[in-house]
């Protein structure tokens, strides 16, 4: 289909595709200036935008950005829509799909009840239309709940992954950061190691590690170590006790083909870690992350702009009914997120279609040190996914990830938000944490005395 057109003052501007039409259409971020393929300027882009408002929902179903034929990922979005649910849409443009989403009368049951009808690409083309508060507005609507040992995503909640990597994966180094998480208040979303090594050795000596930690204490929470999916089937076939089975997801076949994964892999994982029944209260048990820019670092986003490639992950994400789901927002660079600016606005854009498409979306709210941002761009976007109604964001010790070597949100930062916008731990975690006398009653910190029994632990 197309070409589409669009005039803006005496000036025509032509697309010659839909794929076109998305990237000139995207507010302004170095990757697709990288990839050749954004807007040459803001009067371009403009019209792209005014272009792309009058666009049918339906044309992305009737034009798959990627051949079916030669991509996995574009064969599950199509295979797996759901008409019945896209009905309610079926009339709409992607102009009036914004003004769908921000009416004053569009509930989180409405966007919960059309999710499996919204595709990847209808979600990335309507937040092109959006400005950061709608993105804001639209995302605190909708709530999306799972569930493992503990209740993640209710209303007024805000949960912490916690990050205790180690440069050489040292036991002792690790409990000390996991102790003073715990004590802060955090890990209620997942403890989740980075190993330095990917070796099933190495992963299955972390998991045990964990796993006696959260066991002696008794804490509803779930660990993971976050190794290749191979690494922990083999881990899983070892009889580890694995909870939650994590694996880097991008949008593309080709791209998840340069993660070393396809989507039989990931079924695959998520039947065995099924079968160890670990899960006290639900089974949702898998954990992905994501990036903008990850397709395109590996020459394999089909001239799709970086966030459509991204929106098209959250769709691999969603058929395996993950516990947790986050973009690592600004990791991958400046090559592909310049400055703080981008960086934020990629993180709602994230935040945005991951929750449209039904996700349990967190984000970790991050940076390198070559990108041009700094922490005070970090809080900017902490306060407006709080707002927003994030699931969970990451707890690093001093906020530093001195195996990664990157910036990321610490313990502290749970507290802020708590302070400022009433956010609370899951429910069964907050309990816990009162009960170890570490929150009062009201979910402030008390001062720990010597003797609390986590500064006793001696497991490593």
């Amino acid at each position: 289909m197309g070409p589409y057109s669009c005039s803006v003052g005496a000036r025509r501007h032509t697309f010659s595709s839909l794929r076109e039409l998305m990237a000139k259409a995207t507010p302004h971020r170095s990757g697709d200036v990288l990839a050749g393929i954004a807007a040459h300027s803001d009067e371009e882009r403009a019209a792209a935008q005014a272009c792309l408002a009058d666009v049918p929902l339906r044309t992305f179903i009737d034009e798959p950005l990627i051949a079916y034929e030669t991509d996995e990922v574009t064969r599950l979005i199509v295979d797996t829509h759901d008409a019945g649910a896209f009905a309610p849409l079926a009339s709409l443009s992607v102009g009036e799909f914004r003004d769908w989403l921000l009416d004053y009368d569009t509930t989180g049951e409405e966007l919960k009840s059309v999710a499996r009808g919204v595709t990847p690409e209808m979600a990335s083309a309507v937040s092109k239309l959006m400005g950061n508060q709608d993105l804001v507005l639209v995302a605190q609507k909708r709530r999306v709940v799972t569930r493992f040992r503990g209740t993640l995503g209710l209303p007024g909640r805000l949960s912490v992954r916690l990050q205790p990597n180690h440069p050489t994966d040292d036991a002792r180094g690790i409990v000390a950061s996991i102790i003073d998480g715990l004590l802060y208040g955090c890990g209620d979303a997942v403890i989740g190691i980075n190993p330095a090594t990917d070796s099933a050795d190495s992963a299955e000596d972390l998991i045990r590690l964990l796993d006696s930690l959260i066991t002696r204490y008794e804490i509803p929470t779930q660990s993971c170590v976050l190794a290749h999916v191979t690494t922990q089937m083999e881990v899983i076939r070892r009889g580890a006790p694995v909870d939650l089975v994590f694996q880097s997801v991008a949008g593309t076949e080709a791209a998840n083909r340069s993660f070393g994964i396809d989507l039989g892999m990931l079924a695959e994982a998520k039947s065995a870690a099924l079968s160890l029944h670990r899960g006290t209260l639900g089974e949702n048990l898998m954990y992905f992350e994501t990036g903008q820019g990850s397709a395109l670092s590996a020459a394999a986003n089909h001239g799709v702009d970086q966030q459509t490639c991204e929106a098209r992950a959250y769709a691999v994400a969603r058929h395996y009914d993950p516990l947790l789901v986050n973009s690592v927002v600004g990791f991958i660079g400046p090559e592909y997120l310049y400055d703080g600016k981008q960086i934020i606005r990629a993180g709602l854009e994230d935040h945005f279609c991951g929750k449209l498409l039904g996700l349990p979306m967190g984000m970790d709210v991050c940076y390198t040190n070559h990108a041009q941002a700094d922490q005070d761009d970090m809080d900017t976007l902490l306060t407006l996914l709080g707002v927003a109604g994030c699931n969970f964001i990451m707890g690093v010790p001093g906020a530093d990830d001195v195996m990664l070597g990157y910036q990321s949100t610490s313990f502290h930062d749970r507290h802020y938000l708590r302070q400022a916008l009433g956010l609370r731990p899951a429910p069964e975690f907050e309990a816990w944490l009162m009960r170890m006398q570490i929150l009062d009653n009201g979910g402030a910190l008390r001062r720990i005395a010597d003797g609390h029994p986590l500064l006793e632990y001696g497991g490593a």
